[in-house]
């Protein structure tokens, strides 16, 4: 019994050195992934054409900057503008000093001329009076000659009321026909009465709109028209605030044919009939 027990304890010492002498594996180290590079074009900029100033043509400088229009890569680039002849650059300067040296009333938009004091018999006259051909662009035919406040009231209402109200009618309006400015007179040219605003250079009657195209838009005819009536309405109402006074054909029978306006101030108020 003993022997048998000494034999088998040999024989599985024998077992376990044969496993302790064979190999351990060690594991394989996992490679790092490293992603594929991504190619990308490389760009080399068009040299940029030389575009010295005013040496080309619009069309030729276009010609020469057509490479980068085929470039899915190329950044918008702006012609240079073309430089002006010089004779329409020394035109326009021209005209700038004709409309300085033309203004009256420390206003460009007025041109004319200064009259200075202008004497009338007994109480007319005009204090500082001015001879105005033109405000806003428009043209008086004739020249008027009034004081700065009526010319100023005039531009205003140019602006305000006569433009806008004719629109783009005719290509615009080209000219004021004016039947009345200064005038040593009574009001209505009465033989007795009060002095009209026109002895003082304060008032201006107006009897037409003279359009680009040649034709007309007159009060006599054209206040109780369809084709202007509205058009002359719309001028008299804007004239109401500018000017003092303004009448018109419903006003009496002596404005039957013309807008008189005036810079006569009321406590009340413009009057406007």
């Amino acid at each position: 019994m003993i022997r048998l027990a000494a034999l088998l304890l040999g024989l599985w010492t024998s077992v376990a050195a044969a496993q302790d002498s064979e190999p351990t594996l060690r594991p394989v180290a996992r490679g790092t992934y490293v992603p594929p590079p991504v190619l990308r074009p490389v760009v080399r900029p068009y040299d940029r054409p030389d575009l010295s100033y005013g040496a080309h043509t619009r069309a030729e400088a276009r010609a020469e900057i057509g490479m980068f229009a085929i470039s899915p890569f190329a950044v918008f680039g702006s012609l240079r503008p073309l430089k002006r002849p010089d004779a329409i650059e020394a035109a326009a300067t021209e005209r700038r000093l004709a409309l300085l040296r033309g203004q009256v009333c420390n206003d460009v938009a007025i041109q004319g001329s200064a009259l200075g004091r202008v004497e009338g018999p007994g109480a007319c006259g005009v204090s500082n009076a001015v001879r105005v051909r033109s405000v806003a662009g428009v043209a008086l035919r004739p020249a008027a000659t009034m004081d700065c406040r009526t010319a100023e009231a005039l531009k205003r209402w140019v602006n305000r009321g006569a433009i806008p109200a004719v629109g783009n009618d005719g290509g615009g309006i080209a000219s004021l026909r004016v039947v009345s400015h200064y005038a040593c007179r009574n009001r209505n040219n009465a033989a007795n009465g009060r002095l009209s605003e026109h002895a003082n250079g304060r008032a201006i009657d107006i009897a037409g709109i003279r359009l680009k195209d040649g034709s007309e838009i007159t009060v006599l005819t054209g206040w109780n028209s369809a084709d202007d009536g509205a058009q002359l309405r719309q001028m008299w109402r804007a004239a109401c605030g500018p000017f003092g006074t303004v009448l018109g054909p419903e006003a009496n029978r002596f404005h039957l044919d013309h807008f008189h306006f005036d810079t006569a101030r009321y406590r009340s108020g413009p009057y406007c009939r």
